[in-house]
């Protein structure tokens, strides 16, 4: 049995976040333990397109977790976990600070939120303006360097930097010294 056909009788035919029963199909968990149903959901084409763009999120279609994140499917629970850390609104917190998951669930879709964080979050500056590469800052406070005596003033411009993993921190050159610098110790040029 395919894993959509299983998916299929687990969820009734229906979409296991909204229940919509059209335009249905499989969507694996991404940094899941296995490729199994187990470790995958039926969604509703609304639901799959709201998941992979992160600009079409409709805050409104998403109560709809008031409801699944009781599932007693751990795949449905985890993605109604994650989708209420996504949604920035004081009823998806409330909801989040309501659910129980069990301790491994819970790793499961932890993991996933903190890379979904890691790809999602720009780099900001002091001032919460979004970070590019190429871009131009100053350093608002004096940085002693990890491992030397350097110290780099405040004051000090920092041109052309450049984007890492973690969107806590930039690259960039300082008085001639490649280093990564915390992004919210620099102010946008």
């Amino acid at each position: 049995m395919t894993i959509e056909t299983t998916l299929l009788q687990r969820s009734g035919s229906k979409c296991e976040m909204c229940t919509s029963e059209s335009n249905l199909s499989a969507y694996e968990l991404p940094e899941s333990p296995e490729k199994s149903s187990d470790c995958a959901v039926m969604l509703c084409g609304t639901c799959l397109e709201q998941i992979n763009n992160s600009d079409t999120l409709d805050e409104n279609h998403w109560r709809c977790l008031n409801d699944s994140m009781w599932s007693q499917v751990p795949a449905v629970q985890v993605l109604a976990y994650r989708m209420l850390n996504r949604l920035d609104a004081d009823w998806s917190r409330d909801l989040l600070d309501m659910m129980y998951l069990e301790e491994d669930v819970k790793a499961w879709a932890e993991k996933g939120v903190l890379i979904a964080a890691m790809t999602d979050s720009p780099a900001r500056d002091v001032n919460g303006t979004i970070l590019k590469a190429g871009d131009n800052v100053n350093i608002i406070k004096d940085l002693p360097v990890k491992g030397s005596s350097l110290v780099i003033k405040r004051g000090t411009a920092v041109r052309n930097i450049g984007l890492t993993d973690n969107p806590l921190h930039i690259q960039g050159r300082a008085n001639g010294t490649a280093m990564v610098i915390i992004s919210a110790y620099c102010k946008k040029m």
